[in-house]
């Protein structure tokens, strides 16, 4: 299976360096369920999959000038790492806690992107489409139909590409009403192989001109249908 994905140009932002480095950038929001069913074993899961994360983004030097990483984390639904550049990100060791305010947790990444991407106008750098990343292992406890209609809106508008992705116990129904995109399921607690994909994937996508479609290599080695 091969996701073809056609990356809009548009312009960039302020915080991290434009001055120094005026690349077009490759905006990423990781919406990361933490809440009390994911402590143990997922969650660690999670956290050495970040680092895989990291340490496979640092292996390709234009990646790191041009890939940024936010982290909203739930719940409680809150910014854990506003957008910081590849070569700054710092792996969070996250914890468990509270229950799965998906919904907010989702608008909350919405608005990130909206707001990275008034910066990037502002500070005329060009950017690929953003990608919001969904990983849960539950289901919504708030209200998430008006963060669907976000979802499948920003998808339409080609505002930004939204993934998600269930670890087990999942609610899988619930996660095909709100992306646009049919959800994964992780195989156990694949998350290395996740993010490892994922890195690859965000690679190929820097390497890339803003605005050309994009073949993402498939989701092969950690999901299952």
């Amino acid at each position: 299976m091969t996701d073809q994905i056609s990356f809009g140009q548009f312009n960039f932002d302020p915080n991290n360096n434009f001055a120094d480095n005026a690349e077009p950038r490759c905006p990423l929001v990781l919406l990361l369920d933490v809440s009390g069913s994911m402590s143990g074993a997922p969650l660690q899961a999670l956290n050495e999959g970040l680092v895989t994360l990291k340490d496979e983004l640092a292996a390709d030097s234009l990646a790191m000038k041009r890939v940024e990483i936010s982290i909203v984390t739930f719940g409680p639904a809150q910014i854990h790492t506003p957008f910081t550049s590849a070569s700054s990100f710092y792996p969070p060791v996250l914890t468990a806690q509270g229950d799965t305010p998906m919904g907010e947790a989702i608008r909350q990444g919405v608005e990130l992107v909206r707001q990275r991407k008034e910066d990037y106008r502002a500070n005329g750098v060009p950017y690929y489409r953003p990608w919001i990343f969904l990983i849960t292992d539950g289901g919504p406890t708030d209200e998430w139909h008006s963060a669907a209609a976000q979802v499948r809106e920003g998808e339409e508008s080609k505002k930004f590409a939204f993934f998600s992705i269930g670890v087990q116990g999942a609610n899988m129904d619930v996660l095909r009403q709100i992306s646009s995109r049919a959800p994964l399921s992780l195989q156990g607690l694949k998350f290395r192989e996740l993010f490892s994909w994922l890195s690859s994937s965000l690679k190929s996508v820097s390497q890339s001109t803003p605005g050309e479609l994009v073949a993402l290599p498939p989701p092969s080695g950690w999901s299952s249908v």
